[in-house]
């Protein structure tokens, strides 16, 4: 897949998570909002219904003080009023009713009498009998209402909140509102004056930390038709306003997972095609490195054949020699990459493969050392050897491991400018066995570190341009130690030289 097309791709998925992500935060905020203005407007209507509640209820009041001061025992059925101390208020408003309804009991009813030989005259007369008592009815209720009034309107300014308001009532008054318009939070209320002084405050306890931290706080006017001396504010809070909205909203909750779902899918699938491509691009270096290396040998081996074949040449026993001795390094330097190319399976395998047997590790590494000499001192290095540990017999596969210490010996030889310096230590620690190999060569960066024992990776080697390899080596190197349920880690620095620590279990009581 071309770079090109991978930049559309992410570019897309990038358009359309975003667009994904904007519709559904915004269908969210409208639904918060809708939510919040019905709660909004079903609890205005609550506090406008209750002020408009408590007025009323003030009124009926002194309505029913004025009816307490009528005196139907005279001719003229005038009303009189009694002094304002000796005013008993009813008990509830039914009270009222049923004196409105004595009022209206007492009234006589008039008798007609229809004759036969008076005719129209009869009806029309009592006629304008009837119409006279409703005349009469209607004054004297217009003077009740009117006196109701008057006396209303001159205490009510004259009195302070506290003495108008029953806030018990009023307590009662708004549950019952709020909870008839669907509001079924708990809820906090007060009285204030027109500074913000309270005048009163509700004895449910909400910490003040809530409160404080909730800017709800709704306001309606008590007695708002009226223009008085002691003006005074209703106000409610509701703490759990938020979480109502959050809980009214939770069958979005299922679309927010499966959003934060989407975005994870994103980012797995941008970083999986970044590494194919990746590994796409180590694939194809390393199929052109092989193709490289294999064609030296056999073209070695070509024209070693050839001049077997060619008859022009002499057939002397110094050149027979010469070109066996080509035809032997050859062969054996291709089986040698054949080799490293066919480690490759082992890294597919997921069950064990080594055949695991008790070991002595110190010997084994002074032999390998000692074979590998030769190539370091040809070159004018040295290697010293300190097997200080004292317990070093392990549970190990002798080839395999005898591979792991030669390839991480041959980078050291490789990735050297100058003469090599190799030093191989062994000691315990607890209940494991650690090998250290450290050399003097060109080191590596900390990007390097962190990627050495992947497949296919090769460090870059600056100016050193004879190093060879398909960059399996230390991925082999890593694969091994893991299944001999060991750990291996390296320590480098640039231009001084590169350190590989491998740590293996050991068994005691050998």
């Amino acid at each position: 897949m071309k770079r090109s097309t991978i930049y559309i791709l992410i570019f897309s998925m990038l358009i359309t998570f975003v667009g994904l992500l904007f519709l559904q935060l915004r269908y969210i905020r409208i639904n918060a909002e809708m939510i919040e203005n019905q709660f909004n407007e079903s609890v205005q209507r609550s506090l406008f219904q209750t002020v408009i509640l408590v007025e009323e209820n003030e009124a009926l009041e002194y309505l029913g003080q004025t009816l307490d001061g009528v005196d139907y025992r005279t001719d003229n059925n005038k009303l009189t009023t009694l002094d304002a101390d000796d005013i008993k208020m009813p008990e509830n408003i039914d009270s009222v009713t049923d004196k409105l309804n004595l009022t209206s009991k007492e009234l006589k009813k008039p008798k007609i009498k229809l004759s036969n030989g008076h005719g129209k005259a009869t009806i029309e007369e009592t006629s304008r009998y009837l119409q006279e008592k409703f005349r009469q009815n209607f004054s004297r209720s217009k003077t009740i209402l009117d006196q109701a009034v008057f006396r209303w309107l001159k205490e009510s300014d004259n009195k302070e909140i506290s003495e108008r308001v029953d806030f018990e009532e009023l307590n009662n008054i708004l549950n019952k509102l709020l909870s008839s318009n669907g509001v079924e939070l708990p809820f906090y209320y007060s009285v204030v004056d027109k500074q913000g002084k309270p005048i009163y405050k509700c004895k449910k306890s909400f910490s003040e930390q809530n409160l404080n931290k909730s800017n709800n706080v709704y306001t309606q006017k008590l007695f708002p038709s009226e223009d008085s001396n002691h003006v005074a504010y209703l106000q409610v809070t509701f703490p759990t306003k938020q979480n109502y909205i959050l809980s009214s909203m939770n069958l979005l909750f299922p679309s927010i997972i499966l959003i934060a779902l989407v975005l994870c899918i994103f980012i797995v699938a941008i970083i999986i095609i970044f590494k194919q491509k990746q590994l796409s691009n180590i694939k194809n270096d390393f199929v052109n490195n092989m193709t490289h290396e294999l064609k030296t040998p056999i073209s070695s081996i070509s024209l070693a054949s050839q001049m077997l074949q060619d008859p022009s040449v002499g057939k002397t026993p110094e050149i027979l020699v010469h070109i066996s001795k080509v035809i032997r390094d050859e062969t054996k330097r291709l089986s040698f990459m054949v080799e490293k190319v066919l480690q490759m399976a082992i890294f597919e395998k997921e069950k064990s493969f080594l055949k695991l047997n008790e070991v002595k590790i110190n010997p084994l590494i002074k032999d390998i050392a000692s074979n590998f000499s030769l190539k370091v001192t040809s070159k004018g290095g040295q290697i010293t050897t300190n097997l200080n540990a004292t317990e070093d017999v392990g549970l190990i596969d002798e080839v395999h491991f005898t591979n792991v210490i030669f390839n991480l010996m041959d980078n050291a030889l490789k990735y050297s400018d100058k003469p090599l310096l190799l030093t191989i230590e062994t000691w315990n620690e607890k209940d494991n066995l650690l090998i250290s190999i450290e050399d003097n060569g060109i080191g590596m960066h900390k990007d390097d570190q962190k990627r050495i024992f992947e497949k296919f990776y090769r460090v870059s080697t600056g100016n050193l341009h004879n190093v060879k390899g398909f960059g399996l080596g230390l991925a082999y190197v890593k694969k091994i130690v893991t299944e001999h349920r060991g750990t291996i880690k390296v320590e480098s620095e640039l231009n001084i030289g590169t350190k590989f620590i491998i740590s293996i279990p050991i068994l005691k009581n050998y």
